[in-house]
């Protein structure tokens, strides 16, 4: 158990509770734990739930993707809708429409990517996980123009 987050009250005081309690953000499914994604991750499409994690499994197991992280991006109509940043395997142009259709064949209408925006590297941290927040400020600034 933690004690708190270093230098900031306001995080620890949304992860544990005055009783002490741990509110991690992890989903779970009726009586069983499945560990899907966090919470603070989900992108709100219309009001339909879609994890990130839902949609980068399948774009990694693409023969011409290397890397790829999700992250919501904002939407007049939807709220937000789904956006892949995608690095493409060594000598690959697959294209947009490509990445799309690929996902479009294997998810419901709802967690289609609405846009893919290719990178040269997915920033992470040391141990692996993918730094969303700077993707998201990346769209903020008007990515990729």
């Amino acid at each position: 158990m933690i004690v708190g987050y270093l230098n900031d009250s306001d995080a620890t005081t949304g992860t544990i509770d005055k009783e002490g309690w741990l509110h991690t953000g992890d989903i779970d499914n009726d009586d069983e734990l499945f560990i899907v994604d966090r919470l603070k991750e989900l992108i709100k499409y219309k009001g339909f739930q879609v994890a990130p994690a839902e949609l980068e499994a399948p774009l990694l197991n693409h023969p011409y993707i290397s890397d790829a992280a999700v992250v919501p991006m904002k939407d007049e109509q939807a709220g937000e809708v789904p956006v892949a940043f995608v690095v493409r395997s060594n000598g690959s142009t697959i294209t947009e429409d490509e990445v799309k259709e690929f996902i479009t064949k294997q998810v419901i209408f709802y967690k289609r990517i609405k846009r893919v925006f290719f990178v040269d590297a997915i920033p992470r941290s040391p141990s692996g996980k993918i730094h969303r927040k700077d993707l998201r400020a990346k769209l903020a600034d008007g990515f990729p123009n």
